[in-house]
């Protein structure tokens, strides 16, 4: 018979179905068996009567096994209708049980919230972890909000490329993940710290509008809101302005959200230098609600504008405070060009806050190879370094590449918004553990000796 999903259960009153599912609950009363079966759409009580030949089976049941159930949709009893319940006014009276899978006892409780469990414990059976209801609505939550951005950004024809995973090592702000080359011993590719070079060659490409939902991986030191691995929704236009970028933003932000049923408190959004962010609330990232709208979950956005393009190192150098490849305000473009007044030069740098977290950051970009060409003079770059660092893109920006600019809006960040969880392993499925370990499969791992001879490696134990 063919599979009827639990949450549709209500339009086949009367009739005989079968489900596919788990046991969420079982209540044995002796006489008669109870159950609450579970599938991806909800949930609905069964119960096996007096004489049926299911209970045998039902006898033999326990939490998480696997079944497929037949039986016949009844109304409950108006006594023992409960409103506040899915399928809290039917009840599938059971036929018969077939067990598809057994489940040993759990290694902790998925009935309620299990963010008190020990973070190994969930880590090493993450996927029982995800079967409960909180994980369970969090990844529901992170599905929706990329399904409606992709929709967002298809109906303005917006084109999603997907960039390389194995690249160079780049010089994005924070340390690369490395893979060494079997085929070119002792050299070694790096995974993305983000899409950031190849979605300026788009634009030179001609693409004008690309997005991506861009996996990202960045060897950094491990937060609460900061792992190994996230994810963004990477965009780029060409052709556009500071303003058109953010209005762009802006709109989507707000056609997503609010479809998804939050309320966001300022619309357009606030603007707030970096200079008075620092010193109303002595971070760039900030919550301007009240506690009341922080209980109802409101969400408050804001930008932050003109930041500095650099600040010094620990050595006394100059060096970018977000990416190298943006362009300075107009005003400030003749500094740059000149190397002069160089701590006052103001970026396009602009980032999207929203209850205390930094959710987006974006710049219009440098299009020219002089422009680019500035930045690392005032860095201390040499000729040779430079072109060992960007050459390509000086080569790429020689070939009439257009003015551009974007963003990218971290998924994992919204999410933690939409949900008010206060962890990023909240709403990521296979996350890392705060000491670096993998999910399941307790990566980082050694390599054996056949792998490190193919790749021309040796460890030193030391």
């Amino acid at each position: 018979m063919e599979r009827t999903l639990i949450g549709e259960l209500g339009k086949h009153i009367g009739e005989t179905v079968t489900i596919s599912g788990w046991v969420d609950v079982r209540r044995d009363q002796g006489k008669m068996v109870f159950f609450d079966f579970r599938d991806r759409s909800g949930l609905v009580q069964g119960v096996v009567l007096p004489g049926n030949p299911a209970m045998e089976t039902a006898k033999d049941i326990r939490n998480e096994y696997v079944v497929r159930v037949e039986g016949v949709v009844n109304n409950r009893p108006e006594k023992n209708a409960q409103a506040d319940r899915q399928n809290g006014d039917i009840e599938l009276e059971i036929k018969s049980i077939e067990i598809l899978n057994m489940s040993e006892a759990m290694p902790f409780d998925i009935s309620g919230d299990t963010s008190g469990i020990d973070e190994s414990v969930r880590a090493e059976y993450r996927y029982l972890d995800l079967r409960s209801k909180r994980m369970q609505k969090n990844m529901r939550v992170r599905s929706e909000f990329i399904r409606r951005c992709r929709e967002y950004l298809f109906s303005k024809e917006f084109i999603e490329i997907e960039t390389p995973l194995l690249t160079e090592s780049t010089p994005e702000g924070s340390r690369d993940f490395v893979v060494p080359s079997r085929l070119n011993p002792g050299k070694f590719y790096a995974l993305p710290q983000s899409p950031q070079q190849y979605k300026q060659l788009l634009m030179t490409a001609g693409f004008e509008r690309y997005f991506q939902i861009a996996r990202c991986v960045r060897d950094e030191d491990l937060r609460a809101d900061r792992g190994f691995e996230h994810t963004q929704v990477d965009i780029e236009m060409s052709f556009v302005t500071m303003e058109d970028v953010m209005a762009a933003v802006e709109d989507m932000v707000t056609v997503v959200v609010e479809a998804m049923g939050h309320t966001i408190k300022h619309k357009p959004f606030p603007r707030i230098s970096y200079k008075d962010a620092m010193e109303k609330y002595g971070a760039d990232k900030f919550d301007i609600r009240t506690s009341e709208e922080k209980e109802n979950g409101i969400l408050a956005y804001a930008w932050v504008v003109n930041f500095p393009f650099f600040e010094k190192t620990a050595e006394g150098n100059w060096t970018f405070t977000h990416n190298p490849f943006s362009m300075p305000v107009l005003e400030h473009l003749d500094w740059l060009m000149k190397g002069e007044h160089v701590g006052d030069i103001l970026t396009t740098q602009y980032d999207l806050v929203c209850n205390g977290f930094e959710t987006g950051g974006g710049s219009i970009r440098a299009h020219k190879p002089e422009i680019l060409e500035a930045v690392y003079k005032v860095m201390g770059f040499s000729a040779e370094e430079l072109e060992e660092r960007v050459g390509h893109m000086l080569k790429a920006f020689r070939y009439g590449t257009p003015p551009h600019g974007g963003i990218a809006l971290g998924v994992e960040r919204t999410i933690m918004n939409l949900t008010g969880e206060t962890y990023l392993r909240e709403v990521q499925a296979f996350p890392m553990t705060r000491g670096g370990q993998t999910a399941v499969m307790r990566a980082p791992k050694p390599l054996d000796e056949k792998q490190l001879k193919e790749l021309g490696l040796k460890i030193d134990a030391k």
